[in-house]
Parts: structure tokens; C-alpha cells; sequence
């Protein structure tokens, strides 16, 4: 009988754990709601920056050196400098127009031969950092501090990822990349080219560039800038990483030298998908509508669309970045299930499934390939695809680092690192499956010639494979139309960081100054696209992503100074106020009546 009573005490005890918790969870999911709906409304990326366990603001306000005036605030040393480099180059480009061409050619060839390993060594280092940091106890930590709440749903966290991190690319190469790898295979695979083996290493090949390394690169800066601002008290800056080993220097001289790197690595990175993007529209609307596929018309779709995104600019980010962010992710995610119903549905499935094997089975010797041992004329390959990419990658991850630091607050730092990683990396293999692996499935069956249309012109890729489905200009308008949204949503977020970063972190920049940046964005597009086409917009990307590595770099040791002291001191105050449990069970009234009611006098 004691025991038939100890054990129902003990169900009766667990049951009440079970719905304190419950409780608990209820409790917390009511906050999380609370937090996003009462937010501040988004300006832009301008944010009061807070402070944890260290506030190392050290009475510094961001923007209190700026010169003001004319509808312009701004940091004088940063945004002199970055954009009188910037008017340089758009003037020598187009006093040069003829000699850029082979210019742009050169710099892609000589950084590629002479410091492309020093590009793939820093890649695989910055994806092992965070995948350690990650896994170590310092992922606990949780951006804003401890109590702090994300201030953006899941969903609408994701979208905005996508979004602003790769969608002209995605759109741009999804066709044309798989196909050029069928081509000319990379001479890492002796796989001869057009053939069935060669359609495994082209989607295995994409996957590489388009996979955990890019989104690697973005988390360890989005995570950088997110914790020195959010548990700090710093500005929403780059300089602002490097407290821990510059200290009161980061207002100074190294300070605006890094922000002055940052902008010229964003506005160029930028230009490179923006011209990209436009591209593929001028291409699209030549073979819907008959528009002139030229470099004038292009430059002319840049003026057009750039002028979109200044309205979409002026209206914030919860009204102009978010709902674009959103409608493109449902429009991209509708456009890419229809492919999967009326394309090869089962050989895209199985292409995602054995290439993300593939992709896993050879990450290690892709990472680490740089095409070293290839006799006396070596190998070139390498140049215009991986390196590329990487200085793409490094000099897009100030926007899409500081864009996913803004709203992250609230998300702890292995929650932060896991979702930028992980989440992003799958749906972008997905989707290199269905549109890449659906032109593959048509060259290889003898149903449509891409490989044709790629040689010819890359940018037309998508419109020629969409023709062997139903509805072919509603899907080439549609894909004209994603393109353009991701055009605008790049610039919209684009202005917003490079505005951020020249005006020292203010608060509340001008309007003008943020549509000023909007359109020097598309003017460098414009320009690049004028100065030698994709081979410019390549080198452009290669040239400023090379510096910004270096500050990458640099950047690991200091985020890892920054979690080390964190985490001490939180451990520390854990040990001084010990955990205690408090567990509030509300009971039936019944109970309560009886419990009030007092015990008849015993005989």
C-alpha cells in the first residue's frame, strides 16, 4: 500500500513538472509573439546598440564626428575616401573603356594564379571557425543578452536570408553553371565532358560553390557585427569587431581604414550581382517582348530598376526590404514546386539526393583543390569559377553580414550560426536540383540544346530551358520579375549598409544620403557592364574581396576574444547567484474551497 501511494506521489509530482513546463514554454512563446509585434518599426539598419555584461561604448556616440548638411550625414574620413576611390574608378573606366576590357582579364588571371590558394585556405577557415564556435559552449550565448527575444518570426527570418543573401545568383547561374561544368568539366575529375559522369560533377561542382562555405562567410561576419553590437554597446559597424585588439583605436585611423574596406568591398560586391541581375531581365525581355539585348539597354534597365529601389528605400526596412523579402520567397518557392510537378519530378529528386552525397563525399579534396599539379602550362580553370566566387562571397558578406546581424537579436549564437549555415545551404541545393538538375535531365536526353544557348549567351539560359515546359512566358515573365524583386531587394539593403557604415552608425541617417548609395550602386553596375561585361563584373568582385580577407581574418581571433570574456563572465555570475526553481501550479477551485475550508475538531 506505501508503495502504490509512493508511486502515485511521485506520477502526481511529475505531472505537475510536466505541466509547470509546459507553462513555461506557453509563457515564453507569448513573449517571443509580444516582442515581435511591439518592436520599434525598422528604419533602416541604424540600432540603439545594447549592452550585456560589458558596455564598451566608452561614452562614444555613433556619427559624433560627422559632417552634416544638404540632406548628407556623414563619417568624413569613410565616405570621402570610399567614394572618392569609387568616382576614380567610374572615371578611368570610362575614359579607358577600350583597355578595361583586357585590364579586368589581367586581374582576374593574376590574383587567381598568384593568391587563389590564399583564397580557398581562408574559406575552409572561416566555415571551421564557426562550426567549432558552434559546438562549443560559447554557442549558448544569446545575441542582445541573456532575457533578449528575437524580434522576427522564423519564417520571416529565413526569407529575409534568402532574399538579401543570394537571389540574383541564384537565379543567374541555377541553369547556366550546372551546363558549363558539363562542358568542361573541372580537371579535378577526369570524367569526359558531356557525358553521364559529367552531369554528377556539374551539380556536385555547383553545390560546392553555392554551399556551407558562402553562408560560412556570411555568419561569421553577420554573428561578429550582431555581438559587438547587441552585447557591447558598440556601433553597427565593422570597426567595431576589432574592439578587443584595437580598442579606443577603432575611432581613429584603423577604424576607418576597415570601414573604408568594407564599402568598397560592398558597393563592388553588389555591382557584381546587380549587373549580373540586369543581364538576365535585358535577356529575358529580348526573348518575351523583343527588346534590344544590348549593353546600352542593359545600362538603361539598371537606371529603371535602380529607381524602384530608391522608392523602396525611402519606405524602410519593415515596409520595403520584408514585404518584397516575402512575396519574392513564396513567388521563388511557387516558381521552383511548379518545376518540380512539370519537370523530370522523380530524376530532380534523385539528383538532390546522390549529389548531396556526392557533394558530402568529396567536400574535403574540393576545398582544398587548387589545381597545382597540371605539367608546364597548368590548369585555368579554377579562376573564373572558384575564386570568383569566393571574392564574391567575401566581398557581398559586409551587406548580407551586417543585413543578418539586424535581425538576429534575440537568437543565440549556435541558433544564429546553425540557421545561416544550414537552412539556406539545403534550399539552395534544392533548387540548383531543379532548375539546374531539369537542364541537365534536357541536354543529356536530347530534348532541348542549353548547352548551346549557355555557349552563346549564359544570360539567356533560363528563357531557352523553360521552353520544353507548359507556360513558357508566364514562367520566363515570372522568372523576369524574380530577378527584378532580387534586383531591388540587393540595392534597397545594399544602400542601407553602405549608408550605415559612412555615416559611423548614426542612428537616423537622411533619406537622400541612403538614395544617394542606392544609385552610386547601380552607377558601378552600369559602369562595370560598359568597362568589359561579366569578365569586369568577376574582377571587380576578385580585386575587393582580396583585402577583405585579410580583415576577415583578423576578424576570428577577435570575435573568439569577444565570446571568450562573454562566457567568462556569465559563467561567473551563474556561480555567484546559483539557479533556484520556482514551480506555480494553479489548482481547481474545488481544491482551493476545500483547502480554505477548516478540519472538523478531532474526538
Amino acid at each position: 500500500m506505501a508503495k502504490k501511494q509512493k508511486k502515485a506521489k511521485k506520477r502526481k509530482e511529475l505531472t505537475y513538472e510536466r505541466k509547470a513546463i509546459q507553462m513555461a514554454r506557453e509563457h515564453y512563446e507569448k513573449q517571443k509573439q509580444k516582442a515581435i509585434h511591439e518592436r520599434r518599426t525598422f528604419r533602416g539598419l541604424q540600432i540603439v546598440p545594447t549592452a550585456s555584461f560589458y558596455d564598451e561604448s566608452g561614452g562614444h556616440k555613433p556619427g559624433e564626428n560627422n559632417w552634416t548638411g544638404y540632406g548628407f550625414d556623414l563619417h568624413p574620413q569613410v565616405a570621402l575616401v570610399a567614394g572618392g576611390l569609387v568616382l576614380l574608378f567610374i572615371v578611368l573606366t570610362l575614359v579607358f573603356r577600350e583597355q578595361s576590357a583586357a585590364f579586368f582579364q589581367g586581374v582576374v588571371d593574376g590574383i587567381g594564379n598568384s593568391l587563389g590558394w590564399l583564397y580557398i585556405l581562408a574559406a575552409n577557415f572561416f566555415v571551421i571557425v564557426m562550426v567549432l564556435i558552434a559546438a562549443s559552449s560559447y554557442g549558448n550565448i544569446r545575441i542582445g543578452g541573456p532575457d533578449a527575444l528575437p524580434e522576427f518570426s522564423t519564417f520571416s527570418w529565413y526569407a529575409m536570408l534568402m532574399s538579401a543573401g543570394m537571389g540574383i545568383g541564384l537565379m543567374f547561374w541555377s541553369v547556366g553553371e550546372p551546363i558549363f561544368h558539363f562542358l568542361t568539366p573541372s580537371p579535378m575529375f577526369d570524367v569526359p565532358a558531356q557525358s553521364a559522369q559529367a552531369a554528377q560533377v556539374a551539380l556536385g561542382l555547383t553545390y560546392y560553390h553555392w554551399g556551407i562555405h558562402p553562408w560560412g562567410i556570411y555568419a561569421l561576419v553577420g554573428i561578429s557585427l550582431a555581438f559587438f553590437a547587441y552585447n557591447r554597446g558598440l556601433p553597427l559597424t565593422i570597426r567595431s569587431i576589432f574592439y578587443p585588439l584595437l580598442g579606443e583605436k577603432i575611432y581613429g585611423f584603423w577604424g576607418n581604414l576597415i570601414d573604408v574596406l568594407s564599402v568598397l568591398a560592398t558597393l563592388f560586391g553588389l555591382a557584381t550581382s546587380l549587373g549580373l541581375g540586369v543581364k538576365q531581365v535585358s535577356s529575358g525581355l529580348h526573348y518575351l517582348f523583343g527588346f534590344p539585348a544590348t549593353t546600352t539597354f542593359a545600362v538603361v534597365l539598371i537606371g529603371v530598376i535602380t529607381l524602384f529601389a530608391v522608392l523602396s528605400i525611402a519606405s524602410g526596412l519593415d515596409k520595403g526590404v520584408k514585404n518584397l523579402s516575402l512575396a519574392n520567397m513564396y513567388t521563388a518557392g511557387a516558381f521552383m514546386v511548379f518545376l518540380l510537378l512539370v519537370g523530370p519530378t522523380v530524376y530532380i529528386l534523385k539528383a538532390f539526393t546522390q549529389n548531396l552525397g556526392f557533394y558530402i563525399q568529396n567536400l574535403p579534396q574540393l576545398s582544398f583543390w587548387v589545381e597545382t599539379f597540371y605539367g608546364a602550362e597548368g590548369s585555368n580553370w579554377q579562376n573564373p569559377w572558384t575564386i570568383f566566387y569566393w571574392g564574391w562571397w567575401i566581398s557581398w558578406s559586409p551587406f548580407v553580414g551586417m543585413f543578418i546581424a539586424r535581425i538576429s537579436k534575440g537568437r543565440t549564437v549556435r541558433e544564429f550560426i546553425l540557421g545561416v549555415m544550414v537552412f539556406p545551404t539545403l534550399l539552395s541545393f534544392l533548387w540548383m536540383s531543379s532548375f539546374g538538375g531539369s537542364a541537365l535531365w534536357l541536354q543529356l536526353t536530347g530534348a532541348a540544346d542549353i548547352a548551346a544557348a549557355v555557349s552563346a549567351d549564359v544570360s539567356t539560359a533560363l528563357f531557352v530551358m523553360l521552353e520544353s515546359f507548359p507556360f513558357t512566358k508566364i514562367t520566363s515573365f515570372i522568372g523576369i520579375m524574380l530577378v527584378t524583386i532580387f534586383f531591388i531587394t540587393s540595392s534597397d539593403s545594399g544602400s542601407l549598409v553602405v549608408d550605415h557604415l559612412t555615416s559611423g552608425g548614426k542612428l537616423d541617417s537622411p533619406v537622400p544620403q541612403r538614395i544617394f548609395w542606392g544609385v552610386v550602386e547601380g552607377l558601378c553596375a552600369a559602369v562595370l557592364l560598359l568597362g568589359g561585361g561579366l569578365v569586369a563584373l568577376q574582377s571587380a568582385a576578385i580585386a575587393t574581396g582580396l583585402p577583405f580577407t585579410i580583415v576577415l581574418l583578423i576578424m576570428c581571433y577577435s570575435l573568439y576574444r569577444g565570446l571568450q570574456e562573454e562566457h567568462y563572465h556569465a559563467t561567473i555570475i551563474g556561480k555567484m547567484q546559483p539557479e533556484t526553481h520556482k514551480i506555480e501550479i494553479p489548482i481547481a477551485k474545488e481544491e482551493m474551497a476545500a483547502a480554505k475550508t477548516p478540519a472538523p475538531p478531532s474526538a
